[in-house]
């Protein structure tokens, strides 16, 4: 049995030109019978496909070659079945890549939270000073959280702001340590509170 190798991926990067992007996945993946769906915003690119190993190779490869994803986040797996998990191909153009309500975020590394290896996470979150804050949506945050974690307790992250400016603005001297699945949560909540919220750290 030849399993389906399965690629989660996101990126935050100014994309100066969502069509010609969006028309140039297509056709890769369609050269590829890769399938499952992708979201192309002017802050980058999120999504997750499937394909045959040699396909879902190239098309990361193919990804890398353009200056603006050659350092992309991928996650790696296998489905277990020889035939696609996703029954289709759907690459779209929306205006956020996870909707937070908030545009035009400045979304560059040093306007982003810091990141923790799995000691210095440990660490940080027995600080008592420390703000231990989950990210994720109310369905994950019921199956488990870190201790002290402040759950939001968000339906949707288009709720994360009004959190924020009811809970969290009073904790803006203090450090954040946040948490989500795949991180582009964290990455948008984080540039968030820097940028709009004047958190520092």
């Amino acid at each position: 049995m030849v399993e389906q190798k399965v690629a989660a991926l996101y990126h935050l990067v100014r994309v100066p030109d969502c069509e010609g992007l969006k028309s140039s996945l297509i056709a890769f993946c369609k050269g590829y019978n890769i399938l499952g769906g992708l979201i192309v915003a002017d802050e980058g690119l999120n999504g997750t496909v499937a394909g045959n190993v040699e396909g879902i190779d190239s098309f990361i490869a193919f990804l890398r070659s353009n200056p603006l994803f050659c350092d992309i986040d991928v996650k790696f797996s296998f489905s277990g079945k020889e035939d696609s998990p996703f029954h289709r191909l759907r690459v779209r153009i929306k205006p956020e890549l996870i909707t937070m309500g908030v545009r035009d975020l400045n979304l560059d590394d040093d306007h982003r939270g810091v990141y923790l290896n799995s000691y210095e996470w440990n660490d940080m979150i027995k600080d008592p000073d420390v703000v231990v804050l989950d990210v994720r949506n109310t369905y994950e945050t019921e199956i488990g959280s870190f201790q002290r974690a402040l759950d939001p307790k968000t339906e949707k992250f288009g709720e994360f702001p009004t959190y924020v400016e009811e809970c969290l603005m009073g904790k803006r001297d203090k450090k954040v340590a946040m948490f989500c699945t795949g991180g582009i949560r964290c990455e948008k909540a984080s540039a968030y509170l820097k940028e709009r919220c004047g958190f520092q750290d």
